[in-house]
């Protein structure tokens, strides 16, 4: 059986490859390019950075959290992560990738500190859900791997590694299943012979209204709000449709 320490030293090993990719996208920027806005409603790229640095810093808290035993927050408070993001998003594009990389560096050294036993302490996400140490690098990776397609600047849903992309398709699918006020959809990732049911609709034995078929980074870019259809087939009642985008279901934010 695989550890917490084990786990989490797998999935940080991604992190650093996530990071580098993301810095190297960063790197290729426009200076200029910072101050556009990003594929998030209302934040520039500048934005988006920010948050990334400050959600690396807030990780340290948490990890810091697990090796002391102390309750110590991801962050002060909601107004101060606000402002975070806020205070650093009009700094110059070079600021922006040092502060990436150095916040990167710490969380990496926090967590190459965190003793083997520690990985297993429950910690207090900033919504206030409990999770162990162990999902902390998962999360990490997700920031990376959605934040770098937000970032609109070439880095695309198939470029999600085979990996990543077939976890979260199953994490989100797990997490929309029981979903009041969807239909019931079907969704089959052609790549990876995955299947997966969203919606209550009329009952886990009723038959499908929807049948969405795809590769599996095109159905986990629609399932996490990145696409709106592009890439998959969806059959109504057995009939293909034209526009899938017409027919697919809204679903809920991420969070």
């Amino acid at each position: 059986m695989t550890t917490p320490a084990e786990t989490a030293a797998t999935t940080l090993r991604e992190v650093a490859a996530a990071t580098e990719h993301l810095l190297h996208t960063v790197a290729e920027l426009d200076p200029e390019a910072v101050a556009e806005p990003c594929a998030l409603p209302g934040w520039t790229r500048g934005h988006l950075l920010a948050h990334l640095s400050r959600n690396a810093d807030s990780l340290v808290n948490l990890l810091e959290s697990a090796r002391t035993g102390q309750d110590i927050p991801q962050y002060a408070d909601e107004q101060a992560r606000e402002d975070g993001i806020q205070q650093g998003a009009g700094r110059p594009l070079a600021e922006q990738a040092a502060d990436l990389r150095a916040s990167a560096d710490r969380l990496a050294a926090a967590a190459a500190a965190l003793p083997a036993e520690a990985w297993g302490a429950e910690l207090k996400h900033r919504h206030g859900y409990t999770f162990p140490a162990s999902e902390l690098p998962w999360k990490r990776l997700c920031e990376l791997e959605y934040h770098h397609v937000d970032l609109a600047a070439g880095y695309t849903p198939a470029h999600w590694p085979d990996g990543f992309a077939t976890a979260e398709f199953r994490k989100l699918t797990g997490r929309f299943a029981t979903l009041d006020g969807l239909p019931a959809v079907e969704l089959v990732a052609e790549d990876t012979g995955d299947r997966a049911r969203l919606g209550t609709g009329a009952g886990a034995e009723a038959p499908f209204e929807l049948r969405v078929e795809g590769p599996v980074r095109a159905l986990l870019a629609w399932l996490s709000g990145r696409a709106d259809g592009d890439g998959l087939q969806v059959h109504r009642n057995g009939e293909l449709l034209t526009d899938p985008r017409t027919a697919l279901p809204a679903l809920p934010p991420m969070g």
